[in-house]
């Protein structure tokens, strides 16, 4: 080979190397959750992350900060943004390195995920008095995650910021109320698919300390056909069918691999949690199934409690965030028992209802930074999908306000302090409450006492300040009281702003709220 011939290979071989290094550094791209129109949180430490070119440098600008870091060797980078001042006008983010992207119309302020199973998911479209704040709303985008799901954790996740509401009843009804209190933008994330199970949205690492989801795993892992199933929808170049997308989202652990775990660690300042109905066909434990009823196999109403709470702490955990904020909403009024007992009466005290499961919800108030939306006036005693869903947002938005901002409002409905026993009367004191009263000027409703035999009777009860008198002509020696501890309960207390009181049952001392 001449020189002239070796100089030019190298030269060659020198050009499509440095196209070759081009290409890859246009590869520098923050997560798919970074887009136009976004919000960013305020008051938080905001993590900016993406891929691009091993030990490139990468550059984020926004808001008159200049961040910089070198792209680690597996192609990620991560830079953390001081915390932000709320901003209604829309800013350009810039991210710059061998390349630049723009993300342009970003504001800031507060930023909400919103999950769980079919009543989250529930449209603004099908609850009327939700979708009546549309041409009132301002300041609030939306970020909705695609249903999907993954046998491993995903990096990325399928969605786009959009500059306007989103399409869930509840977590409009939450922004915009919120939106109100806070006077700053709020961005909602949603992710949420109905039928779900809290099992569906739990990582594989919660195998280590729930031992049910160890179970579910294990078998989940040995059942050869129902991954290459799952594997095979996701194939589909059309989608899936109606039969196939039932099949999907009840199966653990899948959703959160592909619709939570890519969130991480996007700053937030909590999550709305809207799910359990999936969980209430039985009030203990995990039942042995088979074909025609397998998505049973979830954790029953007892046991939802203590892993509610893990599931919560685990978030915290991998989002690095201890004060991560985590508001339940309580399942509302529902008239359906459990299997082999589904006709029950809705106001009873002792029925194998949806009662059990609210209690259960109610322990993660034992966790710091948790609120709990109270729902025990609402709901359809024959609907599992009622569209009363204005209230639950702006109840939500109530605590969210006070709980996590700091604002001084009147934010709860009576909650149980104590119980006195006096001259064949329970007196039962209340806190959150300067005036009892009821919403339609009668008696309160929905009181249930009994004594040693457990023989439960309805309550004659009067108010007086902030305390309920409870009485029976059939009760002579009272000892134990239940309040909206049913189905559906017929209930009328509720303090001066009229928020409703929460239910309760001293036979087995609750979550102290």
């Amino acid at each position: 080979m001449s020189n002239a011939s070796y100089i030019l290979k190298i030269v060659i071989l020198f050009s499509l190397l440095c196209l070759g290094t081009a290409s890859i550094a246009q590869q520098l791209k923050p997560a798919r959750v970074f887009n136009d129109h976004m919000v960013l949180q305020r008051e938080k430490t905001v993590p900016v992350w993406g891929t691009g070119t091993p030990g490139e440098q990468v550059t984020v600008s926004f808001a008159g900060q200049v961040k910089s870091s070198k792209i680690s060797e597996d192609g990620k980078w991560m830079i953390r943004l001081d915390p932000l001042e709320a901003s209604v006008v829309g800013r350009d983010l810039v991210i710059s390195g061998g390349s630049e992207v723009v993300i342009s119309d970003v504001l800031v302020g507060e930023v909400w995920i919103c999950s769980g199973q079919s009543n989250m998911q529930f449209a603004v479209s099908n609850a009327p008095e939700v979708r009546g704040l549309i041409p009132y709303a301002q300041n609030i985008r939306s970020f909705e995650v695609e249903n999907t799901v993954a046998l491993e954790e995903q990096e990325e996740v399928s969605g786009q910021w959009r500059a306007t509401h989103p399409s869930s009843a509840v977590a409009f009804s939450f922004a915009y109320f919120l939106h109100d209190l806070a006077d700053v933008p709020v961005g909602i994330i949603q992710t949420s698919w109905g039928s779900s199970s809290i099992e569906a949205w739990m990582p594989r690492s919660m195998t280590q300390v729930t031992p049910h989801f160890r179970t579910i795993m294990q078998e989940f892992d040995s059942d050869t056909a129902t991954t290459n199933q799952i594997q095979e929808i996701l194939r589909k170049p059309d989608g899936w069918t109606k039969k196939e997308d039932v099949f999907l989202r009840r199966q653990p652990n899948i959703l959160y691999n592909a619709m939570m775990h890519p969130l991480i660690p996007f700053a937030c300042r909590g999550l709305v949690w809207y799910q359990g109905e999936r969980h209430t066909n039985y009030l203990s434990g995990m039942p042995e199934v088979d074909e025609s009823n397998w998505f049973h196999r979830v954790c029953g109403m007892a046991e939802y409690g203590d892993v509610l709470q893990s599931w919560v702490q685990t978030y915290r955990k991998r989002w690095k965030d201890d004060q991560m904020h985590f508001m339940v909403v309580m399942l509302p009024g529902f008239g359906r028992g459990v299997e082999g007992h589904k006709k029950i009466d809705p106001e009873s005290p002792t029925e194998p209802s949806w009662a059990w499961m609210r209690e259960s919800q109610s322990a993660v108030l034992q966790l710091p930074h948790t609120s709990f939306i109270n729902t025990i006036d609402l709901g359809d005693v024959a609907d599992i999908h009622p569209d009363d869903k204005l209230p639950i947002g702006q109840r939500g938005a109530l605590l969210a306000a006070k709980n996590s901002l700091g604002l001084d409002l009147p934010t709860q409905g009576p909650v149980m302090e104590k119980v006195d026993t006096e001259r064949g009367r329970l007196i039962v004191h209340f806190r959150n409450t300067d005036e009892l009263k009821t919403t339609n000027g009668e008696a309160p409703t929905g009181f249930w006492i009994t004594d040693a035999s457990k023989n439960w009777v309805k309550a004659q009860a009067s108010i007086e300040g902030n305390r309920v008198i409870l009485t029976s002509p059939d009760m002579k020696q009272p000892k134990y009281v239940r309040y909206a501890f049913a189905g559906k309960p017929s209930v009328n207390l509720v303090n001066e702003a009229s928020l409703p009181a929460y239910p309760f049952r001293t036979d087995n001392w609750s979550h102290g709220r």
